[in-house]
């Protein structure tokens, strides 16, 4: 069987449950590569910035201090920035070992 693109390609809004799915994860568990020296490591472990009464948070990598990550939270949002991390990888909590 010959599988075309036009078979497989969906808009934007069918990756809704999948990310649905994705987001609901622990986080601070969830391992990622910082895309500036590589190092891989958990969230948990990373260096947080957030001021108090601040929009938002910046997360950056433990070993070379370039940024992961950016939260803002702000007029009813959530804007997430992922530039700093190569992947990040959750455990699928829904999957017994």
């Amino acid at each position: 069987m010959e599988i075309h693109e036009q078979d497989v390609r969906l808009d934007g809004n069918a990756a809704a449950g999948l990310l649905q799915e994705v987001f609901v994860h622990e986080f601070s568990g969830a391992r990622g590569a910082c895309a500036s020296c590589g190092a891989v490591g958990e969230m948990g472990a990373q260096h947080l910035y957030m001021a108090p009464l601040a929009p938002g948070a910046v997360l950056r990598c433990a070993a070379c201090e370039g940024v992961l990550m950016v939260v803002v939270h702000a007029g009813g949002r959530f804007r997430l920035g992922f530039r700093g991390l190569v992947w990040l990888e959750m455990k699928d909590t829904a999957v017994t070992s």
